[in-house]
């Protein structure tokens, strides 16, 4: 009988072991490559707003640049910042992030595009979200960023009068100083331009393409 019930409970802690290995087994890793283009619905407080008007689940969006020190999202908040793939994943709803690559992108392009975008660094960033080089939003980075570094137009320049916003809301973003008729780029823009492909769109670790800074 003791034998019995001691075969028992081996099996049991020989059926959990197994059990606990399983789980224990990471995920494979989304590879990044310098260039990536990554979106997030952000916790900030401006995030709701910026998804209701653009008709869009993302609020944020960066710039991947893969180095010899680690992965990092090249993002315009304040202020402008080199912060590492996995801080900036865990600050989005749910941990979840989308993944978008340029289609024909060489590697050369990929590296002027986060040359570009880390000239940015240490700027302001832009709460009336104009299309000068003073202070930046986060969109406006990828976009000049892909401009001035690989020569290529992404996402879509849009008045705010035209965005998914009542009068009331017009009316609260003309209060801070963001007029219905000057022309933006949001996130959702982004996630929508055919020149992407997307290559993830999940909760999971991140981890560089072969070859550093690809």
């Amino acid at each position: 009988m003791l034998w019995t019930q001691g075969m028992g409970i081996l099996f049991r802690l020989a059926c959990l072991g197994v059990l606990v290995g399983v789980s224990a087994v990471p995920q494979e890793a989304v590879e990044l490559r310098s260039g990536d283009v990554v979106l997030q619905a952000s916790r900030s407080s401006r995030s709701a707003l910026i998804r209701k008007a653009s008709n869009s689940k993302f609020s944020h969006v960066g710039v991947v640049e893969v180095a010899s020190d680690g992965v990092f999202v090249i993002e315009a908040i304040a202020p402008v910042s080199r912060t590492p793939i996995e801080t900036w994943r865990q600050r989005g709803e749910g941990q979840w992030v989308t993944v978008l690559r340029a289609k024909n992108l060489d590697d050369a392009e990929a590296r002027r595009v986060v040359a570009e975008a880390k000239k940015q660094l240490g700027k302001p960033y832009d709460a009336k979200y104009r299309w000068d080089d003073e202070r930046i939003y986060c969109s406006e980075l990828v976009v000049k960023a892909f401009a001035r570094g690989a020569d290529r137009t992404v996402g879509q320049q849009q008045q705010v009068k035209s965005l998914a916003l009542g009068k009331l809301e017009l009316a609260l973003a003309k209060k801070l100083g963001i007029s219905p008729d000057q022309s933006l780029v949001t996130p959702g823009s982004l996630a929508e331009d055919e020149s992407f492909e997307v290559v993830a769109d999940e909760a999971r670790a991140f981890a560089p393409a072969s070859g550093v800074g690809r």
